[in-house]
């Protein structure tokens, strides 16, 4: 039996499963994350007790001599593979935030190989483990059957010219990575009392009659500009 599919043309996926949402402190990234169905967070910054959904803390764990005991990639891979192969509940998965995940990923690299930087391990080793787990992890989460939401915080960036622009605070060749992974890109903002939500890069224009996932569509539909307007067809001599 051939492994080919049939030659013929293919509706894409209707709806998104991957999203990063990025911003300020407190303006609404988590909050905003917790609304997605079922959701796991994987938390880096210590404030999971603050959330309502059920966490797992991300951290590496070292033994008394400050050797390393247990890695956060092996603990990020065990989750992976629990979520994937067990019979579970969960929906989503949080990474809260990813800008600490790459930090403890690039610790637990230099403690394994007692150095203090990744530079320190010479001719671009470190810096080559680190890209391969990193982008094992993006493409082990996104081969989940559930929705993935990264959470990045923001920094403001100067270009040669001297105009300031507000960008994902997640280094540009990790954003690479993960974005290139991502179906949404979503930026929170907190403007006095309000908590503003608009989407800053897409995949592709999304329907609101092509989304089969209710939880997901009505979280879309509480963000400007994520859904595209549906075309009203008439009939001739109507």
């Amino acid at each position: 039996m051939s492994i080919l599919p049939k030659n013929e043309p293919h509706k894409p996926a209707g709806t998104p499963r991957n999203f990063f949402i990025w911003g300020q402190t407190m303006s609404g990234k988590s909050y905003l994350a917790e609304h997605f169905p079922n959701v796991l967070v994987l938390n880096t910054d210590g404030n999971s007790a603050m959330g309502t959904r059920p966490s797992i803390q991300l951290r590496n764990v070292r033994n008394p001599d400050g050797s390393l005991k247990s890695s956060v990639i092996d603990q990020l891979q065990e989750v992976i593979l629990e979520l994937g192969t067990t019979q579970n509940t969960y929906e989503t998965v949080t990474l809260d935030v990813i800008d600490d995940v790459c930090q403890l990923i690039e610790q637990a690299i230099c403690l394994k190989a007692g150095v203090e930087s990744l530079a320190d391990m010479g001719y671009g080793r470190g810096y080559a483990l680190f890209n391969t787990v990193l982008q094992s992890l993006v493409m082990d989460l996104k081969a989940l059957p559930i929705n993935v939401v990264y959470i990045s915080r923001e920094n403001d960036f100067t270009d040669d010219d001297g105009n300031t622009k507000t960008v994902p605070s997640l280094k540009t060749k990790y954003y690479n990575v993960v974005n290139g992974n991502c179906d949404l890109v979503i930026h929170t903002q907190h403007v006095g009392k309000n908590y503003l939500r608009n989407v800053t890069e897409i995949r592709r224009r999304y329907k609101a009659s092509e989304i089969n996932d209710l939880k997901i569509l009505s979280i879309l539909k509480a963000i400007p500009n994520a859904l595209a307007p549906e075309v009203q067809t008439t009939k001739a001599g109507k």
